[in-house]
This record gives structure tokens, sequence and C-alpha cells, in this order.
């Protein structure tokens, strides 16, 4: 597998659509407006790609200041532990860094944590939280 990485890849709302799905087992779902989204609320977003395929991705938002944020990290099933999360938040990281951003936070579930704070260097943090519907 020769996977490369392409910060701020033009969006095929399906694909990525369908990646999400396949990485967080969702099932099918309408196809969501990423490309949009993206443009007005992401600081940048980066794919991977096998050949042609999307089989990674990350965004990232920020407050247009210090503070950055890392959303919707998904890897294909098919190519878990392999790396390629750590590579898309190690890319995410320096593209942060180099918009001038001081901090990067992400949120993430508990069986995630080792990912995040192991592999990735997040320290643990204080947090909250508020379902809104």
């Amino acid at each position: 597998m020769t996977v490369s990485l392409v910060v701020k890849f033009p969006v095929d709302d399906a694909e990525l659509t369908a990646l999400h799905a396949r990485a967080f087992d969702a099932g099918p779902s309408p196809i969501h407006p990423w490309a949009e989204r993206l443009a007005r609320h992401a600081l940048t977003w980066i794919g991977a790609y096998d050949d042609d395929h999307l089989i990674g991705f990350i965004q990232v938002s920020w407050d247009g200041g210090a503070h950055a944020f890392l959303l919707d990290t998904a890897v294909d099933p098919a190519s878990r532990h392999s790396g390629l999360g750590t590579a898309l938040v190690v890319a995410a990281t320096r593209e942060a860094r180099n918009a001038g951003c001081t901090w990067l936070h992400v949120d993430f579930e508990p069986h995630l944590r080792l990912f995040y704070l192991d592999r990735c260097g997040f320290r643990p943090t204080e947090a909250g939280l508020i379902r809104l519907n």
C-alpha cells in the first residue's frame, strides 16, 4: 500500500460520507455537504489516499487565533493499525502549528485514549460537554 497525504484535497461529498460511514460503522447515510462545511469552518483538512481511494481523513477547525481543534478523524477499517491515524494527526498538528496556532485540542471516546495520549502526544485535560439534542 502506497499512501499519500493530501492537504485541502478537493472534497467529493459522497466519497467522504462513505469513508465516515465505514470508519464509524454507521451504515448507509445521506450524503453530507462536506466540501461546503470545510470551506466555511475548517482551518485545513487532510485526506489519506491509497492510489485514488480515500482511506483516511482529518480536519482542523479553529477559532481564528490560538486554538485549533481536531475533528472527524477517520481511517477506513481495512487500513487501521498501520500508523495511518497517527500520520494524519501528525500532519494536522504541523498544519495548525504552521498557521500560527498555539494550542491543539481533541476530544475523544475512552477507547481512543491510548491512541491520542500515548501515540499522538496529547495530554489529558478537564473538559465539559452538553448534549444539545
